[in-house]
């Protein structure tokens, strides 16, 4: 049969199908019912979508009346919006607090979105699951049972995730000898369908679920999926892994692979896989698998689907800076679905096939596919999702019989999520059940080849394709790509780079000064924070004599350096970025064993350090042509910047390439000399900048290497009347020093000294009553212990607000507990050691004032070997203790109990420090609050607080945070240099040249 002859016969089949089940609609969209009007304004109004939706997530967490009232006031209450008038008069009802008025319409209001939601969960309890399958098989379908909650931030929850699918399936078998095969079978459904069938999502049984712990993941989410198998097969049952985000994509792929040949259930056919066509790679993983079947003679089965997590893809991609591994037309996962669908019946001999699609396009397209090769009907089926499209599902039990609704069920607030994916896909644009049960298109557009319809868009794109290539032309500033450990390449090259540096370990490193090495008698070794023996490599350290030295060449470099253009200098930082960018995977092995920095945060710290490199290049470029001043006739006010002199560049060891990257090269572009001081625990990753610059050709004298002991260099570096300006990071008190004695004016000085300082902070995370724990349990625990809480922005205070404060504690605790502990060089670990004998000492110190202040929730237990500091959390913190006021640099948590939002925002604020801070609130009056009186450098709202990104997020804070402007932001650079201002007479003998944008009288 030729495809075209095929296409009108799917075209044709699709015509029947709609017609059909004309005139009748999904529940979801019958508008006498209260959910069907508000998914009719979801539809017209977009700003009513995202606050409905919104509101529905938050929903389960609005435990009380005055709380459910407020929130309706808060997401409704505006009378610019076009919003139903129920929603309308209850926004405006709850605006009396109390009121009964406001109360009565709350409890209805949350009485209706309950029953939306239990229209798409066959119910909350087992019980009523097992009920609502009765009455499914009753009806003609079969099911597959999947048990709601996919966020799962600890290994409790991952246990009582299985715990439940085991529960489930002894209820399961209680209730199998009620029902009676469908299809007239004798003991199976169709005659070869088992009755008992269940979808899992692999990532909530293992909290720990990673892929730069690739091996590791497999193997957690294994050690509980594979007693649901085993239990699965004693029921003679059946089993669907499901497909969940791309994060996870790899790793359940593997998961089906080793499940599927393991040597127990080789001879039981009963898993099935779902892939998802709207991602790019599934052709080739939709390919790899069959042939792996076919090599293996091991029979499979797909559950083909588009895929529910389009929106969440492509936002994650680009934040991140990945390729977008979606199809961002619909028309494209359309055409893939039908491609992969027939890859699959056409390899019907090793994999049976599921058509998970509303779509009566795509099912004529199956149903066409399988007549035409002559797939046997055993050997696929249709799935619908329960509570949605059901004159479909009604449609094809009456065409195809093989039909299983796909039934979730657990409690509402999981449920919730589960719910705002499927109001989502309902409301979308392009959703197929809105194009035809709603806006009721034309049948021809909806059976449409959707080939054919990417043939005419692309048609239409010669104009814009044309202006993107004038477009890329425009040297715009953008964030190097974080390290995406989904690709195999990515940890292996991380495996192979630190491989490496271990043959490299020992050596001994001179100072780089006027373009010469210079070594010294005095050296310091920097060693494995996990295994302190290990030298990482011997620092030559400089004295008196070494910076008199490198002030010298600075000095001989100054005048050539600073009359560079400013283009010109920026060209070198570009090049630098180049040579960090090939270097990227060694530079991360360095801080891996230095530092003890794990994979994702070595990989963030070179990128932000690329990032630096190429922003202030970009901004020194855009500040490099003098900028006219007023638009005065008759004269002429130029505004430029000059370099300001030498600088001193004394740098943390926690972000031991990105910060030392970033005052390095501001003030080189800039068109100052450094003198780079390296932190001590960080000499070796300190090599490596110098080997950057000189690789990228910076003149001699520019950058000028000096690790050497602060106790001996350091105030003869910042009071040297050569000095022009200083630029540091690191401890309030050392800090302190350098600005009282930078501000010391002697004799021999040209100029005051310009100090720029960030000084750390004690930063809080605001847990607020209505906060989505599912998200906040896991950003405090990557904020308080990622890199061993030895961030300048690191959480050390979370504050909770009462009423949800015993929930997230038990969670947050839990979470903590579940974490791994080990050196950074094994993926599997999250938490490691802290820097150096003296972090160790000062945190074990802060750990037993801890004990002491707060009542101890967890301390868990490290390795022996190695400056390994126990992870800490404590509660019954107030702001005057020693433990919520002074910072901590460790995995040192303090957790403050408040009564309300306000007294939250109170003791947020109750320190010497403004650096960052972060609310996890759902509550739009809450979160504006907070933008206006959480006084920090830096707020994220609904996110952590470390994470700060060039350009983005310009990172610094005030009070005793630090003095100057924020890194990676637009007047950083301004720091770094003077402004001169130059101003003409143009007038001759009353005559004035016009300059376009003069102010003329007209």
């Amino acid at each position: 049969m030729s495809s075209d002859h095929l296409d009108s016969r799917i075209a044709e089949k699709s015509r029947e199908f709609l017609l059909s089940i004309k005139g009748e609609a999904p529940s979801v969209f019958n508008k006498n019912f209260w959910t069907g009007k508000v998914m009719d304004w979801c539809m017209r109004n977009e700003q009513f979508k995202v606050q409905m939706f919104r509101f529905v997530d938050v929903l389960p967490y609005l435990n009380s009346s005055s709380s459910l009232t407020r929130h309706i006031k808060e997401y409704f209450a505006s009378d610019t919006e076009d919003i139903p008038s129920i929603l309308k008069w209850g926004a405006k009802s709850a605006g009396f607090g109390g009121s009964l008025t406001g109360a009565i319409l709350g409890r209805t209001i949350r009485a209706n979105i309950e029953k939306m939601a239990r229209s798409f969960i066959i119910g909350e309890t087992t019980k009523e699951a097992v009920k609502s399958i009765h009455k499914l098989r009753k009806d003609g379908f079969a099911f597959t049972v999947d048990i709601l909650g996919e966020a799962t931030v600890n290994e409790t929850e991952a246990d009582a995730y299985m715990q439940q699918y085991l529960a489930l399936f002894d209820a399961l078998e209680a209730a199998r000898s009620s029902w009676h095969p469908l299809g007239g079978g004798n003991d199976k459904d169709w005659g070869y369908a088992s009755l008992i069938n269940v979808s899992v999502k692999p990532s909530a049984l293992f909290s720990q679920a990673d892929p730069k712990d690739f091996e590791g993941s497999v193997r957690g989410i294994l050690t509980r999926l594979t007693p649901i198998y085993r239990r699965v097969k004693e029921l003679d049952g059946f089993m669907c892994i499901d497909m969940e985000s791309y994060h996870h994509k790899n790793i359940t792929l593997e998961l089906y692979r080793r499940l599927r040949s393991e040597p127990e259930f080789k001879d039981y056919p009963g898993l099935r896989l779902a892939l998802q066509s709207y991602l790019t790679d599934t052709d080739q993983d939709l390919t790899d698998l069959l042939n792996w079947a076919r090599s293996k003679g091991l029979p499979i089965s797909i559950r083909l689907v588009k895929g529910a997590y389009w929106d969440y893809e492509t936002v994650v991609a680009r934040q991140n800076g990945w390729e977008i591994p979606v199809y961002t037309i619909k028309a494209e996962s359309d055409a893939a679905f039908e491609r992969h669908t027939r890859m699959i019946l056409e390899n019907h001999d090793v994999c049976s096939y599921a058509c998970g699609s509303h779509n009566i396009r795509s099912i004529a397209a199956a149903m066409e596919m399988a007549r035409q090769i002559g797939v046997p009907e055993d050997r696929y089926e249709f799935q619908v999702l329960y509570g949605m499209a059901e004159p479909v599902r009604k449609g094809l039990l009456n065409v195809a019989k093989r039909v299983r609704l796909y039934a979730p069920y657990g409690n509402l607030l999981p449920g919730m999520a589960y719910l705002v994916r499927r109001l989502l896909e309902n409301t979308a644009n392009e959703s197929f059940l809105r194009q035809t049960f709603v806006e009721e298109a034309e049948i021809e557009a909806l059976v449409e080849n959707p080939t054919l319809t990417l043939e005419k868009l692309e048609s239409q794109t010669p104009a814009e394709k044309a202006k993107a290539a004038v477009n890329s032309a425009v040297t715009t500033f953008s964030n190097e790509p974080m390290a995406d450990f989904t690709k195999a390449e990515v940890r292996s090259s991380f495996a192979s780079a630190i491989a490496d540096a271990r043959t490299q370990l020992g050596r001994t490193y001179p100072l780089f000064i006027g373009g010469q090495e210079v070594s010294t008698d005095d050296t310091l070794d920097s060693v494995n924070p996990a295994e302190p023996t290990e030298v990482i490599g011997t620092i030559c350290q400089a004295g008196i004599t070494e910076v008199d030295q490198a002030l010298e060449a600075a000095r001989t470099a100054r005048a050539s350096w600073a009359e560079l253009a400013g283009r010109e200098r920026a060209a070198y930082l570009f090049k630098a970025a180049d040579i960090a960018r090939r270097r990227i995977y060694e530079l991360c092995s360095w801080q891996i064993l230095e530092v003890g920095k794990q994979w994702d945060q070595s990989y963030a710290d070179v990128a932000e350090a690329i990032d630096f490199l190429e922003y202030y290049g970009r901004e020194m470029i855009r500040l490099s042509s003098p900028r006219r001043m007023g638009r005065a006739p008759g004269e002429d006010n130029r505004l430029s910047y000059q370099a300001k002199g030498i600088a001193a560049v004394i740098a943390p060891w926690n972000f031991p390439l990105a910060i030392s990257c970033g005052m390095s090269a501001a003030a080189i572009v800039a068109g100052n000399p450094v003198l780079y001081k390296p932190a001590g625990p960080a000499s070796v990753v300190g090599n490596t900048l110098q080997e950057i610059f000189k690789e990228a050709g910076l003149p001699d004298g520019v950058f000028n290497y000096i690790p050497g002991r602060g106790s001996v260099i350091g105030d003869y570096l910042v009071e040297h009347p050569d000095t022009s300006l200083i630029a540091f990071t690191g401890s309030m008190e050392t800090g302190h020093r350098i600005l009282s004695r930078a501000s010391a004016v002697g004799n021999e000085q040209a100029q005051i000294k310009r100090v720029i300082a960030e000084l750390g902070g004690k930063n809080g995370i605001i847990i607020d009553d209505d906060a989505d724990l599912d998200e906040a349990v896991g950003q405090v625990i990557y904020s308080a212990f990622g890199f061993q809480g030895q961030k300048c922005s690191a959480c050390s205070r979370v504050i909770v607000v009462e009423p949800i404060y015993e929930r997230f504690i038990s969670r947050l605790v839990e979470a903590a507990r579940s974490i791994a502990i080990g050196p950074a060089e094994n993926p599997a670990y999250f938490m490691g050691p802290v820097v150096d004998a003296a972090a160790y000492k000062n945190n074990v110190s802060y750990v037993e004032i801890a004990k002491q202040e707060g009542k101890l929730l967890l301390s868990r237990d490290v390795p022996d070997t190695g400056y390994y500091v126990p992870l800490t959390i404590v509660e019954n913190v107030t702001p005057e203790h020693r433990i919520a006021q002074e910072e901590v640099f460790g995995p040192v948590l303090a957790v403050m109990k408040v009564k309300d939002f306000e007294q939250a925002l109170e003791w947020a604020n109750a320190t010497r420090f403004a650096l960052t801070g972060s609310v996890f609130s759902r509550s739009p009056v809450h979160l504006e609050r907070a933008r206006s009186s959480f006084n920090v450098g830096n707020l994220y709202l609904n996110r952590g607080s470390t994470g700060a990104l060039v350009e983005r997020h310009p990172f610094g804070g005030f009070k005793m945070s630090g003095v100057g402007s924020k890194a990676g932001g637009p007047d950083y650079l301004l720091q770094f240099m003077d402004p001169k201002l130059v101003s003409e007479n143009t007038m001759r003998r009353g005559f004035a040249p016009i300059q376009e944008d003069d102010d003329w009288i007209s």
